[in-house]
């Protein structure tokens, strides 16, 4: 029994070298009440919990990665990374049109691994701060980069308002309108440019691309796609309920081909295409789709950065004992047997 709890504690410290040695050291500042180390003491088992339901989750369905990745896009966009995106009931987020085609799957993960690090740990580490974790093994085991990210994050106690989520940058915005939706959230350029690149390994619905299949669409699309999508989304009843890999070449792994499909006119969303073609992004695309280390290198600082936009730290905020309610409200589901998950529904 010994032995083969040596063999595996020396097979976990050969990973975490090996981790380690990957790492993209990103140079960001970290924010008042966040650390590197914030659970080394409190849950020092947690990145390893998070780790291993990721990664399990993940074998059995990879598109999971980007239903992550995207929960954490819009949690932190609209009010800051408070987890506020998972709460449920009728005021959700989830309800409005940004937000209903959330992956169920992906948000109870979320709620999955933050009941195994609390019955690991007991009440200590905030959904927020899963979330976090969660969306950067995702990547990892997407084959994205490892990026360590500061921790100490707390979970907010109301959803965004309507408004706020609706800041959320859409499909078919120009890049004059994403690069001012992103300066106003203290973004730049090169974090618009890196953190589009996600959608190497997401979905889009067809009403999300519409408006690229009709004729004299600006930016163009390669005929050929235009024709496939057309056939695609001709299905699409009710609409919505069709999807299309937003990368394809590689869909189902986290490169830098995304940027290739650019050049080649077979961007799914204007969004995405804008990039390649507007004097603003163009260059920096174009050298993301050459040189993939420097996408990996700008999208792990992009991601450290987003991650610490307007967090609850400190005795702000609370640690949700269920990711999809309030403290306040979490008690009365229990009491009635409602596990409160949307994504149940």
């Amino acid at each position: 029994m010994a032995s083969k709890l040596a063999m595996v504690l020396l097979v976990i410290s050969g990973l975490c070298a090996v981790r380690s040695a990957a790492t993209v050291t990103t140079g960001e500042p970290v924010v008042d009440g966040l650390s590197w180390g914030f659970y080394d003491e409190s849950c020092p088992s947690v990145e390893g919990i998070v780790r291993w339901h990721v990664e399990e989750a993940l074998r059995s369905d990879i598109g999971i990665a980007a239903g992550l990745i995207r929960i954490f896009f819009h949690d932190c966009f609209p009010q800051g990374c408070d987890a506020s995106v998972l709460l449920s009931g009728t005021n959700s987020e989830q309800l409005e049109a940004p937000n209903q085609t959330l992956r169920p799957s992906a948000l109870k993960l979320i709620e999955d691994i933050r009941a195994a690090v609390h019955s690991a740990c007991g009440p200590k580490v905030s959904c927020a701060d899963i979330t976090s974790l969660a969306t950067r093994d995702a990547v990892v085991a997407s084959g994205g980069p490892y990026f360590d990210v500061p921790l100490g994050r707390r979970d907010g106690l109301a959803p965004a308002s309507v408004s706020l989520v609706f800041d959320l940058p859409g499909p078919s915005f120009d890049v004059p309108r994403l690069i001012k939706s992103f300066n106003d959230r203290s973004l730049d350029k090169a974090d618009l440019v890196a953190l589009s690149g996600a959608h190497t390994i997401g979905l889009g619905h067809c009403p999300s691309f519409s408006d690229r299949l009709v004729p004299g669409a600006q930016p163009p699309m390669d005929p050929a796609l235009v024709e496939k999508l057309k056939t695609k989304c001709a299905k699409d009843v009710p609409a919505g309920t069709v999807t299309q890999v937003l990368d394809v070449r590689t869909p189902n792994a986290f490169d830098n081909k995304y940027y290739f499909d650019l050049i080649a006119k077979q961007g799914i969303f204007t969004s995405d295409q804008g990039l390649i073609e507007h004097p603003e992004t163009k260059r920096m695309a174009t050298r993301f789709a050459l040189n993939q280390a420097a996408f990996f290198d700008q999208f792990s600082r992009s991601m450290v950065k987003m991650s610490q936009m307007q967090v609850l730290t400190g005795n702000a905020g609370e640690i949700r004992s269920n990711c999809a309610a309030p403290n306040a409200r979490s008690s009365v589901l229990q009491a009635t047997g409602d596990g409160g998950l949307a994504a149940d529904e």
